[in-house]
């Protein structure tokens, strides 16, 4: 088989992260993404930032809106937003320490 007549391989998934650049939430968006592409390197197509204005947190995968900041209550921890992600993209997947009781603190340097 010639390279021309390999199968491609699945579009892998796409992640926005769509942050107020009036409120100055980019570092926390980069963070999240950072975090995301560390976890999920080979699974994950893309994570891209969007600016937005008027205090925009949102987080979409493949186009589904899976956070909103002023919808959830507030920014996603990162345990539960690779938790959300997982979800989507292999429910199977365990996420080690992250799925243990106590990992939300752990994670946030508590």
């Amino acid at each position: 088989m010639t390279d021309a007549e390999q199968i491609p391989e699945p579009e892998k998934p796409r992640v926005v992260i769509t942050y107020c650049r009036q409120c100055q939430w980019l570092l926390r968006a980069a963070w999240m993404a950072q975090e995301l592409l560390s976890t999920f390197a080979e699974d994950l197509g893309e994570v891209a930032l969007r600016p937005g204005t008027g205090g925009v947190f949102r987080i979409e995968y493949q186009g589904e809106l899976i956070w909103e900041r002023k919808r959830d209550g507030g920014f996603p921890d990162v345990k539960k937003l690779k938790q959300i992600v997982r979800d989507r993209l292999d429910p199977a997947r365990d996420l080690g320490h992250l799925d243990r009781p106590g990992a939300a603190q752990d994670e946030a340097g508590d």
